[in-house]
């Protein structure tokens, strides 16, 4: 059975009425992104590291944060740059029917496979490619991404 979305943090409004979206991310043992959203205060739940882990099944419109693994450097298409989480956690129609942007963090000596991650889910999805940030992001990264997800919110 999957996992209900665990929300965390401020559940914030915009001036329209309409909540802010969920974040929904996936960060690995290192905690870059995990580090990046807590940051962001916006309610947050975030895709199990483990296999074994119960699956998360979101039920509402999300953004997703996810890392750039491997710099483009492995096999097929995604050259394993989507982590397999979050490759597994889109694969469940429930989910994918709720992605509505995606925002990836990569690492800048990925060259032009900075933030790849963002660019395949959002071409294998049909949403936009929001932003790319470094690693954990800089407190310009947070600003830039607030304001936007409110603005971007509030034409869905």
């Amino acid at each position: 059975m999957a996992a209900s979305v665990a929300v965390r943090q401020r559940s914030a409004t915009e001036g329209t009425g309409r909540a802010a979206p969920l974040i929904v991310y996936f960060s690995s043992v290192s905690g870059n992104t995990a580090r990046f959203v807590e940051k962001l205060g916006l309610r947050a739940t975030r895709i199990p590291l483990h296999p074994s882990d119960q699956p998360l099944v979101v039920n509402e419109p999300f953004v997703l944060v996810t890392p750039t693994y491997g710099g483009g450097q492995g096999r097929g298409e995604e050259r394993g740059a989507v982590p397999k989480q979050v490759i597994r956690f889109l694969n469940d129609e429930r989910n994918r029917q709720q992605i509505r942007g995606v925002i990836s963090a990569g690492n800048t000596n990925f060259g032009e496979h900075f933030g790849i991650a963002g660019e395949i889910i959002s071409r294998k999805c049909s949403v936009p490619h929001l932003y790319r940030l470094e690693l954990f992001g800089t407190p310009e990264d947070v600003e830039r991404v607030n304001e936007g997800l409110e603005r971007w919110w509030k034409l869905q």
